[in-house]
């Protein structure tokens, strides 16, 4: 039989709160929008609060943009305070930027725009939609999705290829500033980034600190993306196979691409290449667990990510211990930099 309205009522709040998490899409696919039609850009150029028409003739189209459609996407992420809106005294709608703009701008340095292109993308998201079948049946998500795991993937496919490197290009962009901060590269004299895609935080750690030398070593069809970057050395291999050798080594956000044992060895092949009086400088995230037994929810929503795409995972400070451990390395040191990422110092003796 079914509930009745007054039955109803208590559910209301949990009720909601489920439909929040169903369509918690929304956000992230107007966001998407609001990037792809440069809205944040237009928005922040203007002299000034801009209105609907206004933003409508600056976007670039082959057509007349659908101020109907528009309106309803800024409606969404005004709400989402995105941007801000007033009205005039002609009774218009007025949008300026918020503190959450620059970070969807494409004009920004540190924006997060290529990042979010790329996990909203039809080929990033189809993992997503195999975790129950990954549950009941095992194997990796993203071979489920797509046929072959994501590096193979990004070998064969320039668009998926582009989006990975561009995102995470713009990540190493976020991570200078605190990366810059680290005292550990005052002393150095080399250093060898392992996946260091196309080279941005290399050449940006190699700016602030020239007399490092410096080596971005990743896969062929990563390096081929690469520019020239004064200071870097672009050097093609599997750090599977082998690691180039140098003073110190550098893996950012490598470790939670992949599960406990390919970390081992890559670890073990870390400990073969760094000198012994170097030491591994891990860029990643540490999951810690507050009083209440949760978790940062970025943290958690990251290690979903990695279940996702790569079958990696992110990892508890035990965790990275017990990995560390057998790969060679019995001594650690813990940076936390920001959110759950961390700096974490692995020494060979």
């Amino acid at each position: 039989m079914a509930l009745s309205a007054e039955e109803m009522a208590p559910l209301a709040e949990s009720q909601r709160a489920i439909w929040g998490f169903m369509l918690a899409f929304a956000d992230s696919m107007a966001i998407k929008a609001a990037i792809e039609l440069r809205l944040p850009d237009i928005i922040q150029a203007h002299d000034g609060p801009i209105t609907l028409s206004q933003i409508t003739s600056s976007i670039s189209s082959p057509s007349l943009p659908n101020t109907d459609y528009l309106f309803r996407i800024m409606r969404y992420l005004v709400n989402k305070k995105i941007f801000s809106a007033t009205m005039n005294d002609n009774g218009e709608t007025l949008y300026s930027p918020t503190p959450l703009t620059i970070w969807i701008s494409n004009d920004f340095e540190l924006t997060l725009a290529p990042m979010i292109l790329f996990q909203n993308h039809p080929l990033a998201q189809a993992s997503w939609h195999c975790f129950s079948k990954c549950v009941k049946e095992g194997g990796d998500r993203f071979t489920a999705a797509h046929g072959c795991d994501m590096w193979e993937f990004a070998s064969k496919n320039d668009v998926y290829n582009k989006l990975f490197n561009d995102g995470m290009a713009c990540t190493s962009n976020l991570s200078m500033p605190f990366v810059a901060q680290y005292e550990g590269l005052k002393t150095m004299e080399s250093l060898v980034n392992v996946g260091g895609g196309t080279g941005q935080l290399l050449a940006s750690i190699v700016e602030e600190y020239p007399n490092i030398k410096a080596i971005n070593f990743d896969l062929p069809h990563v390096i081929e993306m690469a520019p020239e970057l004064h200071g870097v050395t672009h050097v093609v291999g599997d750090m599977f196979e082998s690691i180039p050798a140098g003073e110190n080594i550098l893996l950012k956000w490598i470790m939670h691409d992949w599960p406990d044992k390919e970390c081992i060895q890559i670890l073990k092949n870390c400990r073969k290449a760094v000198s012994d009086n170097g030491k591994v400088v891990l860029i990643d995230i540490v999951l810690q667990q507050e009083k209440d037994g949760s978790y940062c929810d970025v943290g958690l929503k990251a290690d979903l990510l990695m279940f996702a795409h790569s079958g990696g995972k992110e990892r508890t400070e035990q965790e990275w211990k017990n990995i560390l451990n057998e790969g060679g390395f019995t001594r650690y040191n813990i940076i936390p930099i920001i959110l759950s990422t961390c700096i974490i110092e692995a020494y060979p003796y």
